[in-house]
């Protein structure tokens, strides 16, 4: 897992929504993908898709059949993300990195829950705007750590989303 490459993603999508984009593209990788996936679930994205160097039409966008991944293509998929907006302000205003690609930041459900009620664990700062969530990978995928609490989980702190 390339916290490097996922710091790019952040960045570029905290950009991206600063720029008012509709439609952006990131690496496609399947740590990208589930983490896309689960910001769509929260509600930051309107869409995901998989696709080429071309952008899928936003008109075909729900039907959009991405060609087959072969070895001449593997190098040029991307992940097409459609930004949402609400009221002409960006849902996703900022996005950070928690763990870096020098300091890991491991956590453990007790440490979790503290987070969740907005307390300080260890050198991460609590959940206390409304909406935030910081995104975990687990051995059952990256979660919120809500959804992590809730399962009785711990794992890796990836990002802090508002």
């Amino acid at each position: 897992m390339s916290l490097v490459t996922l710091s790019h993603v952040c960045s570029h999508l905290q950009n991206a929504s600063k720029a008012r984009l509709g439609l952006t593209s990131v690496p496609s990788t399947n740590m990208i993908l589930t983490l896309s996936l689960a910001l769509q679930s929260s509600g930051f994205l309107q869409s995901v898709t998989r696709g080429g160097l071309v952008p899928p039409r936003l008109a075909t966008l729900s039907t959009y059949e991405p060609e087959p991944v072969t070895q001449e293509n593997i190098s040029t998929r991307r992940l097409w993300l459609g930004m949402k907006y609400w009221n002409n302000e960006p849902v996703l205003r900022e996005m950070k990195m928690v763990s870096k690609p020098t300091k890991r930041i491991w956590m453990d459900v007790e440490g979790l829950g503290r987070l969740v009620r907005g307390r300080e664990s260890g050198f991460v700062r609590g959940l206390v705007r409304p909406g935030e969530c910081i995104f975990v990978s687990t051995d059952r995928g990256i979660l919120e750590a809500r959804e992590c609490v809730e399962r009785k989980v711990g794992g890796m702190l990836l990002c802090r989303v508002c």
